[in-house]
């Protein structure tokens, strides 16, 4: 097991602010870089000897490496670097499953810039470790269907066979930390975080509402929905794929806390209620 002197942690949103506060808990020393201190994170870069970004990239490129390439190609201590990519770069296979050693197409712009991100990213392997984790949808405590369930925003639409995983943000943060507390050579890895059982978009619905004790959203046909969704939404609908991380649990050495979306949601809801569920 490797020594952890000091995490940078560009960006500290949902999944961010969850890894520096387990480090903390941890008793392993970490810095969050936020948009205020951003422009002051060289000394934490040159002192640093693991580096975590959960920055996006927008059109004019990654904006961690914008700034601050130089510094961390340079960065004398550096063992260990992670960056949090998408499950989208991917692409559409017409619901077939793909794995840790799938070739990127990515359809949408978005998942194109994630790409370029990534090989960004992985041009600084040269003397040190990489790890691109590509993560499914994002959910959690204050992140969950039960959230548009209570303010009567939810929409249950149907489009069958159109199956996503999703990740837990409590097994995203125990595949980081597990990543960056291993030994290793430099080079570069591709890790997958989804769970184990990919879902219709209106099972999980059902289910949070099932757990709530409330009526689930009438059902709405995906082709009568289409009209009213965002372009971001239509660009998701778009591609339909399943994704495998089983490479990923065996070389992490673990398995995730919540291998569907069934744990997932009951323990967000233990979690906000504080007691258990019958």
């Amino acid at each position: 097991m490797t020594d952890i002197t000091l995490l940078a942690s560009f960006g500290v949103g949902y999944v961010g602010s969850a890894v520096v506060q387990a480090m903390a808990a941890k008793s392993l020393p970490v810095i969050g870089i936020t948009r205020a201190n951003f422009a002051e994170a060289g000394i934490a870069i040159a002192a640093a000897t693991h580096l975590l970004s959960t920055v996006p990239p927008d059109e004019a490129g990654d904006p961690v490496l914008l700034r601050h390439g130089e510094a961390i190609a340079s960065a004398p201590r550096l063992k260990w670097i992670g960056y949090l990519s998408t499950t989208g770069v991917y692409g559409d296979r017409n619901g077939g499953w793909v794995d840790e050693n799938t070739e990127p197409a990515p359809g949408a712009d978005r998942s194109r810039r994630r790409l370029a991100a990534e090989q960004a990213w992985r041009a600084l392997a040269d003397r040190r470790a990489v790890d691109v984790f590509r993560l499914a949808g994002i959910y959690g405590p204050g992140r969950s269907p039960f959230d548009s369930l209570r303010s009567g925003t939810s929409r249950r639409v149907i489009r069958p066979a159109h199956m996503f995983g999703r990740i837990h943000r409590d097994d995203i943060v125990r595949a980081i930390l597990a990543a960056m507390r291993q030994e290793r050579a430099s080079g570069v890895r591709a890790l997958n975080l989804t769970d184990d059982e990919p879902a219709e978009s209106a099972a999980v619905i059902e289910e949070a509402a099932r757990l709530l004790g409330v009526r689930a959203p009438d059902a709405v046909p995906f082709e009568q929905a289409v009209d009213k969704m965002s372009p971001m939404a239509r660009s998701f609908w778009a591609e339909n794929r399943k994704v495998s991380s089983q490479w990923t649990q065996q070389a992490l050495g673990l398995r995730w806390l919540y291998p569907s979306y069934r744990e997932g949601l009951r323990a967000i809801l233990v979690q906000e209620r504080g007691d258990r569920l019958p």
